[in-house]
Formats: C-alpha cells, structure tokens, sequence
C-alpha cells in the first residue's frame, strides 16, 4: 500500500496529511464533525449515522450491509455540489461522467450499464430515477447521501444489482424560521448564487423554498474559433410543504425543477487530449439542453403496533444535444438528439412499528416491512444524423439525414416484496427478504432517412420480464463495540428495448448477479475510533454492456456478452482524537474481469478486465475546528483520493493510468455569516475520466474522450439566520 500510495502521490504523503490536519474541515465515511463546537461533555465520541438502507431509519454500524453516508454537515464541509463529488469518500466507487450533465453512471465494484438501464440506481426522496438523465442533478437543499453497496434487488427490485445511491431532501423547520444566503467565486468565471428559507406556518404546517442560478465558462478551448466550448448555465429551485395533523401522522410534498443551458461535449481525439488537454478543434459548436420537473408526495402513518407509508413520484424530463459528430474540423456530420421520458412510481409499505415489535418469546423479537411498487415510464427519442454531401457514398451529392432512431419505448410493472429481521437475546439478527418483480414492455423502433436514399427499417415488439430476489443475512453484536455480519443476495437489472442498435439487437435480457460478502464493524477506544471493513464476491451472468454502434458514430446499444465475477475488499477508517480533530480514511480494491466464453462484438474478451472499474480507490484527509470566541469558529480541511487507473474498454485496448485529486478548504463561521477559501484538484492533475472508442480514420489513436476538470479556486460568502 505504501508503495501504491508513493507511486501516486503529487507530494509526500505525510507532507499532505500535515496540511490537511492544519486546514482540514469536515469528516466523512460513517461519522463526521460539524464546523461548531460540540457541547455535550463527551465531545470525542464519534456521532451515529441513521441511514435509511432498510427503508426504515437505522443506525449504519448495526446493519449487515457496505454503506457510506454524508450528513448535512459533511457536504457542507466538503462543498459537495454532485454526487460524484460525495462519491469519492466511498470505497470501490466511481462515476464516468460527461461534462454534459445528463450522462453520469454509477459503478460500484465494477457493475454498472447504460444511462437508460443503469446497474446503480439514484434514489430522490424515495423516488427512483429510472434514467441517469434525471439523476445528475443540483444539490439544493439536500439532507443526506448514502452509498449503498451490494445487491439491494430483494427491496428496491429492477437496476439495484450493484447497489443505489440514496438523496434526502432537509425537512422544513417546524420550530423556527430559518434560512441562508451563500455566493461561491471561482476562476473559470464559476458564480453559483442559491437563498432558501423555511419556517412554521401555525401549529400543523411548515413550508421550505430554495432558488438557485449558477454559470461557469467551458474548461475546453476550440482551437477553430477560440471559444470555449463546455459551458454551464442551469437555474433551479426546489419548494416542500409538511403537513403533521397529528403526532402520528405526516404529509410531505416537494417540488424540484431544473433547467440546464449548457455548451457542447468537450470530445477529441484521446491521443490529442494527452497531448494538448482542453483543446479540440471543430467546424460546428452545439449545446446539451436538459429540463426536469419531479413531484413527490410522502405519506407516514406511525401507530403503537403497525406503520404504514406511501410515496407517489413524477419525473418529466426532457433533453437536446446537438453536436459535430466528426469532432474534427471538417464539415461531415451533426446530431440533433432529442429524448423526452415521464415516469410514475407509487409504493405503499406496511411494517412493523419501531417502538413496538413482535415478541415472539422472552428473548425473541421480530421486525417486518411488506410492501407493493407500481411504476409506469414512457420514453421518446428522435436522434437526427446529417450528413454533408459526398460522406455516406461519392454518388450522394445532397444532405442527407437519418432518424436513427425515432423510437418510443413504453414500460409497466409491479413489485411485492417482504423483509424479516428476527433478534435473539438482543445481539444475534437473522434477516430475510424476498421480492417478486414483473413488467411488461413496448417498443416502436423507426430508422429511416431523408431523402429516402435507403428504404426505412421499423420494429414493433412486445415483451415481458419477470424476476425473483431473495437476500439473507446474519449479525452478531458484541455490545456497543463490534458487529459481525454476512450477506447473500441475488441481484438483477430489467431486460428490454434498445431505442437504436444494429439490426436483430433490439432486445437485450436480463442480467442477474448472486453477491457473497462478509463483513465488520467496530466501535473502539471509547468511540473515538470506528472502522468498518468487508469482503465481497460477485458472479453475474448474461451480463448487459453498453457497445458502440458500428452503423451509427457516438452511439450505443446494451447487449448480453456473456459473464463476470468481482472480488475485492473495503475498509474505511474515522477516528477523533482531538475533540477538533477528525480524520477519514476509505480503501478499496476490485478485482473485476469478465468469465471464460464472454465474448463482444466478435471479440473474445475472457479474462480482461472490466471497463471503468479502478483497480483500487483510495481517500485520507482531516478536518480541524477551532473556537476563537464563544461565536465564531475557524476550520478547515483536507483530503486527497487517488484513483487506481482503469480501462476504457471491453477489450482493454486503452487506459487511464492511476492518479490522484487532491481538494482544500478553510474558512471561519460565525453565527449567522461565514467565509472560505477553497481549491479543488489542487495539484491540477490532468487526467480523462472517460474515452471510448471511434474510427480511427477520424480519431487517429482509435478513441475519443473529455478531460476531467481542472484546478479551480474560489471563495464561498454566505450568511445565515
């Protein structure tokens, strides 16, 4: 490991935890500081963390499952604005992101798939994200965020075979009237202004609002015309209306909406980038527009014996992208892609009562959930190719465009499922669960041309999908100190309908996954010190991944190439051993490849590696906070996460080599004003988080990709009440 992390390193590593312990702010992983000072007298027990992994608040170190949660307090330390941005505290996790915000996939210990079938699936306020179109979004105000790990199928059912991610809104103030202000600065032209505020309205109702506008100028330069050409303009708010009758029952309303105004893909040549990062050359700019508007209603009943809750979701998103689709400076060919999807989720959950379980002797208690899932999704896209006269054949002297695809894509389903905890003499969990998912599918696939120098293609099919997965687990406490735990699972991600593939591609099956992992968590030296460390195996089969179209540049089809198997270990490390001091570690390794007779695209690729899974993730850092007066408070923070390099590919025919991000923060808080300085990628370290591959007759090294963001500074001003 110590060879690992010199290798990596912009600096000594001790030189970068010296650093960070003086200017550090913030915690993570399962326990995190705030920047005030705590009151009570045991100031250096690590906080708990109440995570929501079973649908039900739980304490994280007392459940058999891999999670790390960001509190309210640690994104604000950290200046988390993404969740890409949260993700780099937890082990084994990575997103390969664009810089259109629209295209952003999870992967955690190497699964993951294509934005429209994701292996990883966001979770907002109970209401699943369908497509990573809509889950890329603004952190206004946000409560939590929770990294999941491990199949969660047998609850959450379709796309949770790797895990979720899991975002709670703050709650409006029922006590008092609240609200903040903030203003962050930084170069590149980088503004971000948001103002929210919530309060009581009488006894029974409490009211949130939040408006935000941020800008920033592209970080990548064409070379043709000097402009920048990956911008970012987004407006967005996020209203919420609580509604408590009475001391058992709750009503909660939120309205989230977004607007994205932002500049073309950052594409080049991945060779040129390496050469010349943040320059492209290109005859034609586009943009990447993107509109969301969700609506979630929660409803929460909680009685001596039973809880009943239901959450109702709508997303309605819509996009356009137009972009040159050579990437080069010659007029060839432009896309104008257009997708428009509104989803409906209804679930309603029966359980056990927290306070109240059932007693099934002296020293036996049973906990239980029940529930029923109900969603619908109608997705339409009109991807338009153009090309320049002569490209598709010398004998086409005309414009010529091609639907590829003009497509609607219509889904249903439903879910039951059911989970049972059963506790003996309070330090011995037994924990079954189960869920039967079934769904039904429509497809009108259309590509054709215009002129009709080719005679169209259309399909028209129906098919239906159905899947069992079952979870067990057993934990055993010693005390308040130790818990160990063991888990199986069977994951799984929906079969379905590509919009547009090559011809007899259209439907993909479904993929299923069975994961193994062992586990422990720990408390020690009088809650100044918590670890949480795991073991893990994974063998899925009929493995979906996201190929190129040979037929259509820049486009992608999901496919079943065959199988996988995962292993690795996390550990993740916090201790507080100065009541102004907290550090943070996490670690991980994976070890992904793909099973012997898996073959894609014609190529047998047994034994390679898994695309965009890092060899291992690593973060260390430290927060500091000290009181100069009874109300103000100076802090800061550091930490640094490296990357153990991954391939690009299926047939690991290109790599991002290991490399390391290093972030810092410091600044003072007083009552109800504060400021800070902040960099991030400090180092400036040029790395590309994400490439694949293109004809090498217009990408000479056989690939394109984007650069990911470079070293920002700014300043952050904010006051609050």
């Amino acid at each position: 490991m110590l060879c690992i992390i010199a290798n990596m390193a912009k600096l000594n590593f001790i030189r970068i935890l010296a650093i960070s312990c003086c200017i550090g702010s913030g915690a993570t992983g399962n326990c995190f500081a705030q920047s005030e000072t705590p009151q009570s007298d045991d100031r250096l027990r690590l906080p708990s963390i109440t995570v929501n992994v079973y649908k039900e608040p739980d304490d994280a170190r007392t459940l058999p499952v891999s999670v790390t949660a960001m509190p309210f307090g640690a994104l604000r330390d950290a200046g988390v604005g993404t969740i890409s941005e949260a993700g780099i505290f937890a082990p084994n996790t990575f997103f390969s992101e664009f810089t259109a915000r629209k295209l952003s996939n999870a992967r955690f210990r190497g699964i993951s798939s294509s934005p429209a079938n994701p292996g990883i699936t966001t979770y907002i306020d109970g209401v699943p994200q369908l497509s990573t179109n809509s889950s890329n979004i603004e952190f206004t105000d946000i409560d939590q965020v929770e990294f999941v790990r491990g199949a969660q199928s047998a609850l959450f059912g379709r796309n949770t075979l790797g895990g979720l991610v899991n975002i709670q809104s703050r709650r409006p103030s029922q006590t008092e009237w609240t609200g903040s202000f903030t203003v962050p600065l930084a170069n590149y032209s980088d503004w971000d202004a948001r103002a929210s505020a919530s309060g009581p309205l009488g006894s029974k109702f409490a009211v949130g609002l939040t408006l935000g506008k941020n800008r920033r100028d592209g970080f990548t330069v064409n070379d043709i015309t000097g402009n920048d050409l990956d911008y970012r303009e987004t407006s967005f708010g996020k209203a919420q209306v609580l509604w408590t009758p009475s001391s058992v029952w709750e009503t909660r309303f939120i309205l989230t909406g977004e607007r994205a105004r932002d500049g073309d893909y950052a594409l080049n040549d991945l060779g040129a980038l390496r050469q010349n990062p943040f320059h492209a050359s290109r005859d034609f700019e586009g943009f990447t527009n993107r509109d969301i508007w969700s609506t979630t209603l929660q409803n929460r009943y909680e009685g001596s014996k039973l809880s009943f809750s239901s959450t109702t979701g709508f997303v309605k998103w819509k996009t356009q992208d137009v972009t040159d689709l050579d990437y080069t400076r010659a007029p060839l060919f432009t896309r104008d892609n257009s997708e428009k999807d509104l989803q409906f989720t209804q679930e309603v959950r029966f359980a056990s009562s927290e306070a109240s379980p059932v007693r099934l002797g002296n020293n036996v208690r049973l906990k239980w959930q029940s529930g029923v899932f109900l969603f619908t999704q109608d997705y339409d896209q009109d991807a338009i190719n153009n090309f320049s006269p002569f490209v598709l054949s010398p004998q086409v002297s005309i414009p010529v465009s091609q639907h590829s695809p003009q497509s609607a894509l219509d889904d249903k389903g439903v879910g039951v499922y059911g989970q049972a905890t059963t506790t003996f003499s309070d330090s011995f969990d037994l924990t079954f669960g189960a869920r039967v998912d079934r769904e039904n599918k429509e497809a009108n696939l259309n590509t054709f041309y215009s002129p009709g120098i080719f005679p169209p293609a259309n399909v028209t099919a129906e098919k239906s999908f159905s899947n069992v997965s079952p979870n067990f687990a057993a934990s055993y406490r010693f005390g308040s100190r130790a818990m160990l735990y063991s888990s199986v699972g069977r994951g799984y991600k929906a079969g379905g309908f590509n919009a547009a593939s090559p011809a007899g591609m259209e439907t993909y099956a479904e993929e299923d996954a069975w994961h193994v992992e062992g586990g422990v968590k720990t408390l020690l030296a009088n809650g100044k010190v918590s670890t949480n460390a795991s073991v893990f195996f994974i063998d899925w089969s009929d493995l979906q991944l996201n190929l190129p179209n040979p037929n259509v540049p820049a486009q992608f089809f999901i496919s079943n190439i065959g199988g996988a198997r995962s292993k690795g270990v996390e550990f993740e490390l916090n201790a507080r051993p100065h009541q102004n001091l907290d550090l943070f570690s996490s670690l991980g390794f994976t070890h992904a490849r793909f099973r012997e007779g898996t073959s894609s695209s014609g190529q047998n690729v047994a034994g390679n590696k898994l695309p965009s899974t890092p060899d291992y993730t690593l973060t260390l850092g430290a927060q500091f906070t000290k009181p100069v007066s009874t109300s103000v408070n100076v802090y800061g923070r550091g930490e640094v996460w490296f990357n153990g390099g991954f391939e690009y590919n299926d047939s690991n025919a290109a790599r991002q080599e290991a490399y390391s991000i290093t972030n810092f923060r410091a600044g003072a808080r007083a009552r109800h004003v504060f400021a800070e300085v902040w960099l991030k990628n400090a180092f400036d370290t040029r790395y590309i988080p994400i490439a694949f591959a293109y004809s090498p007759g217009l990408a000479p090294s056989g690939f394109i990709g984007e650069m990911g963001a470079p070293r920002r500074v700014g300043v952050t001003l904010g006051v609050t009440f």
